[in-house]
């Protein structure tokens, strides 16, 4: 906590947060500059990410990471859900590096916690050695973690020494033991198999293509959604994974020249919509519906509206500065309860709180860090537009307070090339 009261003290200057009592997008009805937004989001990833990885570096994560949840038969798979799925969401602001600024030197400390804790992680002989490869939840965290390190491949894996970059492939290759569910997790066999890839140069062809080209051939829903498998859920997975996982994936399989079809452009078009939907969900009070599977994931149910910020995907209607607004205000309600954290800073179970009645029997303490993918835009510098532009309303705010905006439209496709098209 002093690390996290001395930053915001640094970054803000007189500006502080007394507590986590009020929406940083609106204090004492003085609307907050993008610098003041950037120290809450700073300030709460930090208290969210701390205890993970201060454990994880001493080797006493295991030890010391509380389990709750509904069932009590998975808690062996909960640290490696826990690191997999923080690291997702962190990487991006860990790759942007040290600097000398306070919130430099405070992701110089987060790094270094991070290389020194994945090398426990993938240690054999480490208290804190993490379970890749027992069916079947670690290939879905394996692939939260294969996502992380393709988001941070110059501040985290090139930073880790050679015994453990061998460590980690072999932990990665290990969850090719688990064969995945004909839905969603598809997704996580193929970014597996996208970051060994990246790292390696070679891959296992049909596990990262198999789930790219069901999704391009059967499950696509229309108007930006996908089916979660053959059916269509009506829950926030088009944005805790399958935006996200298709897209990564996609752009590996582009750089080693492994499409010629046009599905990268295709996609990335459908997450841009699903990302608009997104932002209209937010509510003018930054409130969103509380609907379907694994809502306890807080605002990493905004995953993928996050990563086409950092990606500077947005469409033209939607500014940079409305949608920080917009998730400062979601992510400033939700985390507004002590309840939040338990007396050690570990997160509790729930939406706004402690609320382990609205969790499903696969959730536990270690899933619920999904919460930091929807901070994804922290990985763009405090110089770029979406810190520095003047604070905006966002759309369903300027419609109900009786403003214009863009009439909402669904989404025009973009043409798969043909093989023999020329492109």
């Amino acid at each position: 906590m002093n690390t996290i009261t001395k930053f915001a003290s640094l970054i803000c200057g007189v500006w502080m947060l007394a507590s986590c009592a009020t929406t940083p997008a609106v204090v004492e009805d003085k609307v907050s500059t993008g610098a003041e937004d950037r120290a809450f989001w700073v300030e709460t990833m930090v208290k969210i990410a701390d205890p993970v990885l201060t454990n994880l570096s001493e080797g006493t994560l295991k030890k010391n990471m509380p389990y709750e949840s509904l069932s009590k038969d998975r808690s062996i798979f909960a640290h490696l859900e826990a690191v997999g799925r923080l690291y997702c969401g962190l990487a991006p602001w860990l790759e942007l590096g040290p600097d000398e600024t306070p919130e430099g030197q405070l992701r110089k400390k987060y790094i270094d916690l991070m290389v020194k804790g994945i090398k426990n992680a993938v240690d054999p002989s480490s208290p804190d050695y993490l379970v890749f490869g027992t069916p079947y939840q670690p290939l879905v965290d394996a692939a939260f973690f294969a996502q992380g390190l393709m988001r941070s491949p110059t501040q985290v894996w090139e930073k880790l020494d050679p015994q453990a970059k061998e460590w980690v492939i072999t932990e990665l290759k290990r969850s090719r033991q688990i064969k995945p569910w004909e839905n969603n997790w598809l997704l996580f066999a193929s970014t597996v198999e996208a970051a060994i890839l990246q790292f390696t140069g070679e891959c296992d062809m049909h596990r990262l293509t198999y789930g790219v080209n069901k999704f391009r051939d059967l499950w696509y829903k229309g108007d930006g959604v996908y089916g979660d498998g053959p059916s269509f859920h009506m829950d926030y997975y088009n944005s805790f994974v399958i935006h996200p996982m298709l897209t990564d994936v996609l752009m590996v399989m582009e750089k080693h020249n492994l499409r010629d079809d046009n599905f990268a452009a295709v996609q990335v078009n459908r997450h841009v919509r699903y990302a608009d939907i997104l932002e209209r969900y937010i509510s003018p009070e930054g409130t969103f519906p509380v609907v379907g599977r694994s809502i306890v994931y807080r605002f990493g149910a905004f995953h993928a509206l996050a990563q086409v910020c950092l990606m500077h995907k947005l469409p033209k209607h939607t500014s940079p500065a409305q949608v920080r607004c917009a998730l400062t205000a979601v992510i400033g309600n939700q985390m507004k309860s002590p309840k939040n954290f338990d007396a050690n800073g570990w997160l509790t179970m729930g939406f706004a709180g402690s609320q382990i009645g609205m969790s499903e029997g696969y959730t536990n303490t270690g899933s619920v860090y999904l919460c930091s993918m929807g901070m994804l835009p922290l990985g763009l510098p405090a110089n770029d537009e979406f810190w520095t532009a003047p604070a905006a309303d966002w759309t369903s705010k300027k419609a109900w307070n009786g403003e214009e905006v863009k009439r909402d439209s669904s989404l025009k496709e973009i043409k798969l090339v043909k093989k023999g098209d020329k492109q």
